[in-house]
């Protein structure tokens, strides 16, 4: 190679040096490599059979642990030997209950067994298979000895306290074992619990009916001595963090609550025992005498309990009650009445009082039923009282109705014949006094603050009742009456007083046992009698039976009305009717209307009686006419006349029918009016 003339020898030379020294570098390092690998392969093979020999060891390591094993076992041999007779030993001190010490011993076999259980790995020695059921014959031990803490605290104190100490230390006991929590503290509390639910509530609740109230009765003694119990001795016997009374009166509460609403799941209670359990829950139970006494004191948090019933409870309870009560009273008042009916035929007269007046023991009898019912409801709640108000109003409706039913029958009965009662008018008045007393006493079924209105449909049934019994007693006097009229007006009428005495005198002999009738029953039969006399008078006036022959037999006529009048006047004032209501001064309104002399005149008289009689007819105006005889048609024409002319009459508030209730023959066309009711 032909060296470049413009690079000097010199820097050649130091080239060919360095890639000379590179070779040999490169020759070293790759002798190092070699010796590297060769060193690495012997490590390999010196690995392999450090593994080899460590297989081979094995067998020696574990002989080495089973070893120690042994040895661990072998200086625990001595107490290993005496584990089955401390469980044993261990199972009599719990059957003793000795329940600290079997504790004790517990614990010193399970700290063997911890012992035992790291240096064996684990391993289970079948000498501890004893211990789990020894302790679960503890736990139940503890748990039994809460289940009767009351009786304990009072016959054996000590005993509660070790198994309430043997559950606290548990509680605050660690171990190293994989073993399940004991909880004893847990179960423990809930022993205490159920223990005093089974003491109380632990049996199904099966009464006989109305023996309810005694259960209750048994329970307002026993719960509160129960409290005094457990504050005075139970909880002394355990830590505070219990909070005895607390958990005392919650558990009785809560007890005695679902033992309540299985009691009402069950079958249906009677009227006795809903009012017995309503009473005592609302009342009783919340009073002084239990859950509100004052010697309860604030631990017991008596505020936090819920309600013994709910108020679907209560609704039911109630409803329960009044449905029962109900049927109970309608089969009362039903067998007082049909006591009553029992009497009407009886060959006696009905009792009579010291003051001589138709007495029964029937009002009362109906009244005491109700306000009782009534009355007792208050002690349990306002809403009871009114349901069994209402109640109690209703059946007295229903009752009326019976008794105006009974009346009925009664009377159909007599009057067909097919019971004649010996003393049927005298049994009607009595019932007017019975009417009279329930209508003077109703309002003692009316409870404080009840709506005033709630007795208008009863005191409507009593007034329908009375008029019932009025109108029966005068149907007796019509049919008495009724053949005498017959011969009224005639001839005989108008020469002899002789007709109108029969009436009078059968008139007094009928209403003598009035007197035997209170007041104000009595003014009201005898103003019904009067007038019932009165429209038989004017009904045979109407007949067309009499027409007078001349003026003389009009006078004579007008004086017979005039002497009737007063007649009856004098009857019925002896009788003891007061004047003021007497209907027999309509005759003397007639009797003017047959003596006056002038017919042309009869226009202001017929006038003058629309006035003081707004009801009198037409046809009753004629047929007074027709007894005069001497009314031409032109002059009939026009007194009927006047009866349309100028305002007509208002009938006034205190106004009673007369004319209206007066039937009169269809009198001829020829003395209507061409406006008139039979045009």
């Amino acid at each position: 190679m032909k060296c470049s003339p413009h690079f000097p020898l010199s820097v050649v030379q130091s080239y060919l040096e360095g890639v000379k020294t590179g070779v040999w570098q490169l020759a070293q390092a790759f002798e190092a490599v070699q010796g590297t690998r060769e060193a690495l392969d012997q490590a390999h093979g010196l690995l392999q059979g450090m593994v080899e020999a460590t297989e081979t060891l094995k067998p020696l390591r574990e002989q080495v642990a089973q070893h120690k094993q042994l040895q661990v076992l072998s200086q625990l041999l001595p107490r290993l030997r005496a584990v089955p007779a401390a469980v044993a030993h261990t199972r009599t001190l719990i059957g003793a209950q000795r329940l600290l010490e079997a504790y004790v011993c517990l614990r010193e076999l399970e700290q063997l067994q911890e012992e035992t259980w790291a240096p064996l790995g684990g391993l289970e020695l079948p000498v501890f298979e004893g211990l789990g059921p020894l302790a679960e014959a503890l736990g139940q031990a503890v748990e039994a000895a809460a289940g009767v803490a009351g009786r304990l605290a009072r016959e054996d104190p000590a005993l509660l306290v070790a198994a309430v100490r043997v559950a606290e230390v548990d509680a605050r006991h660690t171990t190293s074992l994989e073993l399940p929590p004991r909880d004893w503290q847990r179960r423990c509390l809930q022993a205490l619990q159920e223990g005093l639910e089974r003491t109380h509530f632990g049996t199904p609740l099966l009464l006989e009916p109305g023996a309810l109230a005694g259960w209750l009765e048994a329970l307002r003694v026993a719960l509160p001595a129960e409290l005094a119990t457990a504050e005075a001795l139970v909880a002394p016997c355990c830590p505070p963090h219990y909070k005895v009374v607390r958990l005392w009166a919650h558990t009785l509460h809560s007890g005695l609550r679902r033992c309540l609403q299985q009691l009402l799941e069950g079958p249906k209670l009677g009227a006795a025992d809903a009012f017995a359990l309503l009473h005592w829950t609302l009342h009783v139970y919340l009073g002084p005498e239990m859950m509100g006494s004052l010697e309860l004191g604030p631990e017991a948090d008596v505020s936090q309990l819920e309600p013994l019933l709910t108020p679907e409870n209560i609704e039911q309870l109630e409803a329960m009650f009044v449905t029962q009560i109900q049927v109970n009273v309608a089969q009362w008042l039903q067998k007082a009445l049909d006591g009553e009916v029992a009497e009407w035929n009886r060959e006696q007269e009905p009792g009579t009082d010291s003051s001589g007046f138709y007495h029964s023991p029937l009002p009362a009898i109906v009244l005491q039923i109700l306000e009782e019912n009534i009355r007792v409801t208050s002690l349990v709640s306002e809403s009871l009282q009114r349901r069994v108000h209402g109640m109690a109003l209703s059946e007295l409706g229903t009752f009326l109705r019976s008794f105006s039913d009974a009346l009925i029958r009664f009377s159909r009965d007599h009057i067909r014949g097919e019971a004649m009662a010996p003393h049927y008018v005298p049994y009607l008045l009595a019932t007017l006094n019975y009417q009279s007393a329930l209508s003077s006493s109703v309002s003692v079924l009316q409870p404080d603050g009840a709506a005033s209105g709630d007795l208008a449909p009863v005191e409507a049934g009593l007034d329908e009742l009375q008029r019932r019994i009025c109108r029966l007693v005068l149907e007796a006097l019509l049919a008495e009456l009724q053949p005498l009229f017959e011969a009224l007006p005639s001839r005989r009428w108008l020469s002899s007083p002789e007709l109108l005495d029969d009436v009078c005198e059968r008139t007094v002999r009928f209403c003598q046992d009035f007197r035997r009738v209170r007041n104000p029953a009595v003014q009201l039969l005898l103003a019904e009698a009067e007038r019932t006399v009165v429209l038989q008078y004017l009904r045979a006036l109407m007949q067309g039976r009499l027409v007078c022959r001349g003026a003389d037999e009009r006078i004579q006529a007008a004086q017979r009305l005039q002497n009737d009048a007063a007649q009856l006047r004098e009857l019925f004032l002896g009788l003891g009717l007061e004047e003021s209501v007497h209907c027999a001064p309509v005759l003397l309104s007639l009797r003017d209307l047959l003596n006056l002399r002038d017919p042309m005149l009869l226009g202001l008289e017929v006038a003058g009686l629309r006035q003081k009689f707004p009801d009198v007819s037409e046809d009753h105006v004629s047929a007074l006419l027709d007894l005069r005889g001497d009314v031409s048609r032109e002059q009939r024409l026009a007194a009927l006349s006047s009866l349309q002319a100028g305002p007509q009459p208002s009938l006034s508030a205190g106004h009673r029918a007369l004319f209206s209730l007066v039937p009169v023959p269809t009198p001829a066309l020829s003395s209507c009016l061409p406006s008139g009711p039979c045009a």
